[in-house]
This record gives C-alpha cells, structure tokens and sequence, in this order.
C-alpha cells in the first residue's frame, strides 16, 4: 500500500474542479484509498491554506467553504490529523475568527487546555463568554 501526504493543490482541484484532468487524478488517488490501495494522510496546514486560497482567492464565503470541508474532512478513507478539531472550529469560523485562531480554540475546547495569547477575544471565547 503506497501511503501519501495530500498537498493543497490536490484539495482545491478537488473541490473547485476548475482543471478537469487534475481533478480527475484527484478522483482516483481517493478511489485507490477507498480501495485499501492508498493511504492518504491530511494534515491541518492543508486545510487552512486551503482555507486561505479558497477565501481569498477564489472568494468562496465561509458558508461555501465549510459546506465544501465537513463532506470532505468526514470521509472516512482519509487519515486527518487532529479531525476532530476540524470538524469542530467551523462555528466559530463562520461567527468571524480567523481559522486559525477557530482552530485553535477547536483544539483547546476539546482538549480542555488554555490558550496562550494576547488574543483578549479568544481567551474569552475559550472561557465561554462572549
């Protein structure tokens, strides 16, 4: 079994579609991982940059984002590190943190740490409190 790291560009052909070859490979690498072929492993840095340029460049809402990511995060076939936390920060992501800062309160809520920061807005939203 071949086991591979996905790269940002593999997830945006993926979900943007916009070089049809590209996203046809993409469709057959999650095929073979599907089939027990591949092992494909997600990391979280794909995912915000994926974020970023899906944002910024392509200028998808966050709406349009996160319907795009909770489908593709939740696939069982993938190996996501840390895909609890991602699957958990989209609230906060569409209520206006940055998705890294969604991120990390995602992780600290579910591992019940602190945050250190001089963020005043993410250590109250840490705590509860709006």
């Amino acid at each position: 079994m071949t086991i591979s790291i996905l790269d940002t560009n593999v997830l945006l052909r993926f979900l943007v579609g916009d070089n049809k070859a590209q996203k046809t490979k993409a469709i057959k690498w999650f095929k073979e991982a599907t089939r027990g072929k591949r092992t494909i492993l997600v990391k979280p840095v794909i995912i915000a940059e994926a974020v970023f340029v899906l944002e910024s460049f392509y200028k998808h809402s966050r709406e349009t984002i996160m319907s795009s990511m909770l489908p593709f995060l939740a696939m069982p076939v993938l190996h996501v590190e840390d895909r609890d936390a991602l699957l958990h920060l989209w609230n906060d992501f569409l209520g206006g943190l940055h998705f890294v800062d969604a991120y990390l309160l995602s992780s600290a809520r579910l591992q019940d740490t602190e945050i250190l920061t001089f963020d005043k807005q993410l250590n109250r939203l840490r705590d509860g409190q709006t």
